[in-house]
């Protein structure tokens, strides 16, 4: 089975972020796999170890990437692909990675995609189904398990806190949510052998890719982080009068009534 994982690298989950001049100051920021993404890779990896094939980890990004990569190699991986687009793209949108990953992947012997269901930062959840779009491909999202019998797949998604079972067949594009198995960390062999497997490094013009082609279709006017959230007040005294400043503040100060 021919598996490819589309992976993207984030900020930390714990790390602050701070905005200058209208933009994300990623000097001295810690990165990480896309949490939603591990799900996608540890999928991935024991549908190989069940079916047997080959797995190979794509991004589209910079060469900063590469530290993912490896560590999506580590965590069992056989094979890592680094579309860098730092040179040719300053700004693009989720149209742009899914069409420069398309190009990329329309020429592969594809049997099943893995992304996670969204990204943290931007979590717009598009690329995973703008990609099957584009390839002509089935997709399912948010799903929570998948079986895997020859052209088969059995899937169980995710559906505003209840469940759905769909069947369809290979190949395929899903997209993993919480819940679907529990990512391992990368194990200090792992880590050694990772350092000896192929992580290839293409660029547009590899793709024969025209910058005008892959142009964001949105434009972010601004960015900005959510206003500081005021201190709660305790409201005093007996319960009839609580009742009554409530009523007015909610009148007054909170304006929802």
């Amino acid at each position: 089975m021919n598996i490819y994982v589309i992976m993207k690298r984030t900020f930390d989950t714990e790390e602050k972020i701070v905005i200058e001049n209208g933009r994300i100051v990623e000097d001295g920021a810690e990165f990480i796999i896309n949490p939603y993404d591990e799900y996608a890779i540890e999928e991935a990896i024991q549908l190989r170890d069940e079916h047997g094939g080959e797995i190979t980890v794509v991004t589209v990004g910079s060469e900063e990437s590469e530290k993912e990569l490896r560590t999506a190699l580590a965590m069992g991986c056989d094979k890592a692909v680094l579309i860098n687009v730092e040179e040719d793209l300053e700004d693009g949108d989720q149209f742009t990675t899914a069409k420069i990953l398309h190009e990329y992947l329309k020429d592969q012997e594809v049997d099943l995609i893995l992304g996670g269901n969204v990204a943290i930062d931007g979590g717009s959840g598009q690329v995973g189904p703008r990609l099957a779009e584009l390839l002509n491909i089935p997709y399912v999202t948010t799903i929570t398990s998948i079986e895997v019998d020859g052209e088969n797949v059995k899937i169980v998604r995710d559906v505003e806190g209840d469940s759905e079972v769909i069947e369809t067949t290979l190949p395929l594009l899903v997209t993993a949510q919480q819940g679907l198995n529990e990512p391992r960390y990368p194990s200090l062999p792992g880590i050694m052998k990772a350092k000896k497997k192929p992580l290839e490094e293409l660029e547009l013009d590899d793709l024969d890719i025209d910058e005008d082609d892959v142009e964001a279709k949105t434009k972010t006017l601004e960015i900005y982080l959510p206003p500081k959230k005021e201190a709660g007040k305790v409201l005093q005294g007996e319960l009839q009068d609580q009742v009554k400043e409530l009523v007015s503040l909610l009148r007054s100060e909170a304006k929802v009534i």
